[in-house]
């Protein structure tokens, strides 16, 4: 079911307690040389369609949240971005109606980095008003981790920025949006002796052309079988929400 297609009598009729609501949050940023700035909202908007194709009677998808938590950016320019409290307002305000509309389950399927606190700080601030709902966040290549991690060529086996991952998903979604003539390498250059260590630098700080990670490496048919992983486990959990009891 897709909320933006169904009249409010429709709406009025989905069963409450055996729906996931699936909210897509992304983001409008740069993406490097070769990739378009609507990435993140084309990417998490593939995955979370192919999850309410496969699950049309228990998923209700909402239109993708297409403004994201982006400022760490705008030093590159090409960026749209809602300031860190104004996102988490923006989500807050996004779920309240639906919670007070009585849905019992809703999972937030992130597709931006920068999203991830902004979620993790909404959903804390909603939880103590709805005690007896189910409200899950992801970002949907945390959900397909290892099955992702399996699939990269290169030396970095988790999601970077205009990387080999998201380069290879345009390939298979876009490819007419993606200047291959443009497509560099652009290794990471983490300190081993941070890992764990949050340094909060902006994309300016990390990168010469707006990429982290090995994009060279992309390819269409490895881009088709990011998108399938990445649907079947979000269905995976969407499954387990369904069956996860309300909590008191």
């Amino acid at each position: 079911m897709k909320f933006a297609e169904l009249t409010w009598p429709l709406l009025r009729a989905v069963p409450r307690d055996a729906t996931v609501v699936l909210a897509p949050v992304a983001a409008c940023e740069q993406h490097s040389r070769h990739l378009p700035t609507i990435t993140d909202t084309l990417l998490v908007s593939a995955v979370a369609e192919g999850v309410e194709g496969k699950m049309p009677h228990a998923v209700l998808l909402l239109p993708t949240l297409w403004l994201g938590a982006s400022s760490h950016h705008l030093r590159f320019g090409a960026t749209l971005s809602a300031e860190v409290d104004t996102h988490i307002t923006m989500l807050c305000d996004l779920l309240t109606p639906l919670l007070d509309d009585g849905y019992h389950r809703i999972l937030v399927l992130n597709g931006h980095g920068g999203n991830t606190d902004t979620i993790h700080v909404a959903l804390r601030r909603l939880q103590p008003r709805y005690r007896n709902r189910v409200i899950a966040g992801a970002a949907y290549w945390e959900l397909a981790e290892k099955e992702i991690a399996a699939l990269a060529d290169g030396p970095r086996k988790g999601m970077g920025h205009a990387c080999e991952f998201e380069t290879s998903m345009v390939l298979a979604l876009r490819p007419d949006l993606v200047r291959r003539h443009e497509i560099k390498d652009d290794p990471p250059t983490d300190d081993p002796a941070l890992h764990g260590v949050f340094v909060p630098d902006d994309m300016y700080q990390k990168t010469d052309h707006g990429c982290v990670g090995y994009p060279e490496r992309a390819s269409a048919e490895k881009g088709k079988a990011i998108i399938e992983k990445a649907v079947q486990c979000t269905i995976a959990a969407i499954t387990a929400l369904l069956q996860r009891p309300l909590p008191r």
